[in-house]
C-alpha cells in the first residue's frame, strides 16, 4: 500500500501505540483486535480495572496471542506498594499471565531511589515500563527533574518511560486546559532519546502536535480504543490534520 509516510511494522520498538482499555468486555476486546490489531502494540488496563475485570487471565491471553503487550495501570501497582504488599502484587501478575508491569508514583510519593530499586527488582521477572510525572494538576516539576528521573529509570531497567498526562490529557506534559508544554517537551528530548519515551496523548490535537513535531513513529499512549485507527491515519498522512506535513 502506498502511503504518504513510512511506518514501522509490528513487532516494533518505535512508533508504538498504547491503547487504554478502561473496561472493554472480552467480546469488545475481540472486536477491537479484529479491526485494530495491526495498529496496536500495547494495551494498558487502565487505573485499577485489572483487579475487578471478569475473566482477566482470558483477556490478558487474548491480547498476548495477538502480539500485543498488556499490563495493568500503574495505579494498581501504587495500591499494592502503599499497602506494602509488593510480593502479593507479583503473585497477582504471574497468576493472570502478565509479563509486563508499570512502576509509577503519580498518586503516591515514592522516594526516587526506592522507585529505581523497584524497577530494577521487577525487571528481573517482567518487562518494565515506568511513568514520570504527577497526576495532580497543581503539581509542578521542573525539566531537570523530569530528565533526571527518566535517565535514572531507564538505567534501572525501564524498557520505556511514560510521560504522564492522565486519561484526560490535562496534567504532566500538558497544561490544565490540555495545551502542550512545548518548552518542557523540547528540553526533555534534547536530553532523552524520544524513542525511549511514550507520550500520553489522549486528545486528537495533542496527537497531531506530537506527530508534527517528531514524525509518524513517535510513541503515543492513552489512546482510546475508538481512536486507534484514526490515529494511524494521522500517522501516515491520511487525515487533513497531518496531510500537508507529510507532503513537505
Amino acid at each position: 500500500m502506498s502511503t504518504i509516510s513510512t511506518r514501522t511494522k509490528k513487532t516494533r520498538t518505535t512508533g508504538l501505540t498504547m491503547m487504554m482499555d478502561k473496561g472493554l468486555s472480552f467480546r469488545q476486546a475481540e472486536d477491537f483486535i479484529s479491526s485494530s490489531n495491526e495498529f496496536t502494540d500495547i494495551v494498558k488496563l487502565g487505573f485499577g480495572t485489572a483487579l475487578i475485570t471478569p475473566n482477566l487471565k482470558q483477556k490478558v491471553n487474548l491480547y498476548k496471542e495477538n502480539n500485543i503487550l498488556v499490563y495493568p495501570g500503574g495505579t494498581l501497582f501504587e495500591l499494592f506498594q502503599a499497602k506494602k504488599e509488593i510480593n502479593k502484587y507479583k503473585k497477582f501478575l504471574h497468576k493472570n499471565g502478565f509479563e509486563m508491569v508499570e512502576i509509577s508514583d503519580g498518586s503516591i510519593n515514592i522516594e526516587h531511589e526506592k522507585k529505581c530499586n523497584l524497577i530494577e527488582d521487577f525487571a528481573k521477572e517482567f518487562k518494565v515500563i515506568s511513568e514520570v510525572g504527577s497526576k495532580n494538576i497543581t503539581a509542578t516539576t521542573n525539566s531537570s527533574e523530569w530528565i533526571e528521573s527518566m535517565k535514572n529509570e531507564i538505567d534501572s531497567g525501564s524498557w520505556k518511560v511514560i510521560a504522564e498526562a492522565r486519561e484526560a490529557g490535562n496534567t504532566g506534559i500538558f497544561n490544565s486546559n490540555g495545551s502542550i508544554k512545548s518548552e518542557l517537551v523540547n528540553t526533555i528530548t534534547n536530553n532523552i532519546n524520544p524513542d525511549d519515551i511514550i507520550w500520553e496523548a489522549p486528545k486528537k490535537d495533542q496527537q497531531v502536535w506530537f506527530i508534527n513535531r517528531f514524525g509518524s513513529n513517535v510513541n503515543l499512549g492513552n489512546i482510546s480504543n475508538n481512536d486507534v485507527i484514526s490515529l494511524e491515519c494521522m500517522r501516515i498522512g491520511l487525515r487533513s490534520d497531518t496531510f500537508n506535513h507529510f507532503l513537505i
